[in-house]
């Protein structure tokens, strides 16, 4: 029987595998009691500047649910900090931003990060989570993508609409264009880092992405997604792109250059797996919501995922965006069970 880092990276490859690998996005915390527990004596930010913290976050769900790939606890705001970006995390809101990017002299003064200066918890969280694991289990590192970092930084806090960065993008179409430079600049350095510290899948989180058009998404943010996953292509390290309510622009995200794409629930998968071609590999899509009814919807959402997979090289099975925290742990540890049996070879 394979290890679940063997079963992910070899699903990854679109390699044969035993049984089809499991993890969930937003696994690490969420609904776990003892990360609330953590949670009540630490704000979020302590929480990812703090290696052994990230790091017992990062490993509760390998331990309770068994899942194939353990995925870094972080935020994807941490490397904006050292670009100059001052934001703190408000309750009910997010991260919220003191010094919004709204000209050409705000893009002008971001600093291009140093990870080991700039992000080095992650990367000592990353070093010890890979001692941790000991081969068992896979460590996957991300980043936000581009043009969802773009939209937290104008917008300076969450939006529905997306109207400041997309006013800007239109609007100035240069301008804009050079903040995503510099910011796929930024991303391509961290996630470099982390591969160096460790981590063995790098998953790009464009989780905003589905306010575009495909036109819009072809113009302004194809390339800068396209440098990324062209700059870490030599590493031979495994790059999945995700994108929520991106239906629309699954063979564009694709063209971007990835191993794998992450589909939400809002396109069946088999259908996304036709567009995009079997060169790639699929990672999804179970509705999240599926996990705060009774089981048996669980498993029946899970069987027609399976069924769409139909054993394929190169599924991995996931939801379609992240856990949701009121998500019931033991229904993810008996999914994780139930997948691995469905799919285990005789």
């Amino acid at each position: 029987m394979l290890t679940g880092e063997e079963r992910m990276l070899r699903a990854c490859r679109r390699e044969p595998v035993d049984c089809t690998p499991v993890w969930f996005m937003r696994q690490a915390g969420r609904c776990i009691p003892e990360y609330r527990q953590l949670r009540k004596q630490h704000d979020i930010l302590t929480m990812c500047q703090t290696p052994e913290l990230s790091a017992q976050v990062t490993l509760m769900p390998v331990k309770l649910f068994q899942v194939d790939a353990a995925v870094m606890f972080a935020d994807i705001m941490l490397p904006l900090a050292g670009m100059g970006i001052d934001f703190k995390f408000e309750e009910g809101v997010g991260p919220v931003i003191h010094n919004p990017v709204r000209s050409a002299a705000d893009v002008e003064a971001l600093r291009v990060i140093e990870p080991e200066e700039d992000v080095p918890y992650v990367l000592e969280a990353v070093r010890l989570i890979r001692r941790e694991l000991a081969g068992k289990t896979a460590l996957i590192g991300f980043s936000g993508a581009p043009f969802t970092l773009a939209c937290y930084m104008i917008e300076g806090r969450p939006s529905r609409d997306y109207a400041r960065a997309k006013g800007l993008m239109f609007s100035q179409p240069d301008l804009w264009h050079a903040l995503l430079h510099k910011l796929s600049t930024v991303v391509l350095r961290y996630l470099k880092a982390q591969i160096g510290a460790g981590v063995q899948v790098v998953q790009l989180f464009d989780s905003w992405v589905g306010g575009l058009s495909p036109t819009d998404y072809q113009r302004y943010v194809l390339p800068h997604s396209r440098r990324i996953f062209a700059g870490l292509a030599d590493l031979e390290v495994p790059r999945i792109h995700f994108g929520t309510g991106a239906a629309s622009l699954l063979e564009l995200m694709a063209e971007a250059g990835p191993d794998i794409v992450s589909v939400d629930w809002r396109v069946p998968l088999d259908h996304a797996w036709e567009r995009i071609g079997a060169d790639f590999g699929i990672q999804g899509n179970l509705d999240p919501t599926r996990l705060l009814a009774p089981f048996e919807r669980v498993e029946e959402g899970m069987q027609d995922v399976l069924r769409r997979a139909d054993r394929r090289p190169g599924h991995i099975f996931n939801l379609g965006h992240g856990v949701l925290p009121e998500t019931p742990p033991e229904y993810l540890a008996q999914l994780v069970a139930a997948v691995h049996e469905a799919t285990r070879d005789s």
